[in-house]
């Protein structure tokens, strides 16, 4: 396996890792348990991944790059609330959205990378304006858009400074 490829499993593994504690994460911040494990896991392997794809050969920036610089800037903001604020007073609002936008974002790029790389999706949606393509997009951001108002508005941790 050649260093670049060796890289790009890397960087998918750490991707999925990623959305699948974030998923976790959520589902525990919807019933206002700040589930510090997945929540942990979610920021760090976010990071992870925004900072990996920077290691990839470029020439030029992408809009891949301009997504991992947003996310790295959301998730330092949804670092700091949560570790060094306790999630408190208008902190705990600028964590739900900070974070599920950077979950949002790494969805994002699954389902583009999805639609480029398995040949079923590819098939349905060669270009990625094709209704399939936008149709996993828009079901993406809509479920994404509920799911950052909820969090939101349920989100209320009680004593994550002594959790």
């Amino acid at each position: 396996m050649t260093g670049l490829a060796t890289l790009t499993l890397l960087h998918v593994l750490i991707s999925l890792i990623g959305i699948a504690a974030g998923l976790i994460a959520v589902a525990g911040w919807l019933r206002s348990d700040p589930a510090r494990l997945p929540t942990a896991i979610f920021l760090i392997t976010t990071v992870l991944t925004s900072v990996t794809g920077f290691f990839f050969p470029f020439v030029r920036l992408l809009p891949s790059h301009i997504l991992g610089i947003i996310s790295l800037v959301m998730l330092a903001f949804a670092v700091f609330a949560f570790y060094r604020k306790n999630l408190s007073g208008v902190w705990r609002s600028i964590f739900a959205v900070t974070a599920l936008l950077s979950l949002y974002l790494n969805v994002l790029v699954l389902v583009v990378q999805s639609f480029q790389k398995i040949p079923v999706l590819k098939a349905l949606a060669p270009t990625q304006i094709e209704p399939p393509f936008l149709a996993a997009q828009g079901l993406a951001l809509i479920v994404f858009a509920v799911l950052t108002i909820l969090t939101t508005v349920r989100f209320r941790p009680v004593g994550l400074a002594a959790a």
